[in-house]
């Protein structure tokens, strides 16, 4: 697909991008602070679940990696997995509470993964895997690190709710709708079809052999 690379899609990948480190990054720190990990397993794991699947997505599609390019990410990873850290220590908070943030990096990072595939030219189809790759992968790595089965594989329509955002996003471009329109809708689609999934046990069929 074609497509025009204006100011408002550069800031609003350049938004999008930001806020899916910092609450990515805050999913790894709490996944991991219940492994009880010290202050540097923490920050590392955090810093992995923030930066890892942009940065297979960059690699694979062979542009520079974009908290290289600019270390505000990995400045907004470090600092968010610091504060959450800390903030821990003074809140009361649930073990499963990290699906919140892992939901809302789930949803901003497929968009934005989507997002960077098609300014890099790929076609519409592997541009919304792409950005399932950069949604999913920063979990997948964290939930490995934590030596547990990444929840992509087990948990109520994860990858499959990043996929469908991700088409539509592409859908609502070709529309005609904006940029941010278009990000928001998609974003906000993914992380409330991910919540109710979850509250609702909503899954796709496992594998079974035939007794």
């Amino acid at each position: 697909m074609n497509l025009e690379i204006t100011q408002e899609f550069s800031n609003s990948l350049y938004w999008i991008s930001l806020v899916a480190v910092v609450v990515s990054s805050a999913s790894g720190v709490l996944k991991s602070g219940f492994r009880h990990f010290d202050l540097f397993g923490v920050i590392i794991i955090a810093i992995t679940t923030g930066l890892g699947g942009g940065s297979l997505r960059d690699m694979l599609l062979d542009v520079d990696v974009f908290w290289i390019q600019d270390q505000i990410f990995f400045i907004a990873s470090l600092v968010s997995a610091v504060i959450i850290f800390v903030g821990a220590r003074l809140i009361s908070i649930s073990p499963k509470f990290f699906l919140i943030p892992d939901a809302a990096g789930l949803a901003a990072f497929s968009v934005a993964g989507t997002m960077v595939s098609l300014v890099a030219g790929t076609p519409w189809l592997v541009a919304s895997f792409m950005g399932v790759v950069t949604g999913a992968m920063g979990g997948i790595f964290r939930d490995l690190l934590c030596n547990e089965t990444p929840i992509v594989f087990k948990s109520p329509l994860y990858a499959t709710a990043a996929w469908l955002g991700s088409l539509g996003f592409i859908v609502l471009l070709n529309g005609g709708v904006s940029v941010t329109a278009s990000a928001i809708i998609a974003g906000l689609s993914i992380f409330i079809v991910r919540i109710v999934a979850i509250r609702l046990d909503l899954g796709l069929p496992k594998f079974q052999l035939k007794q």
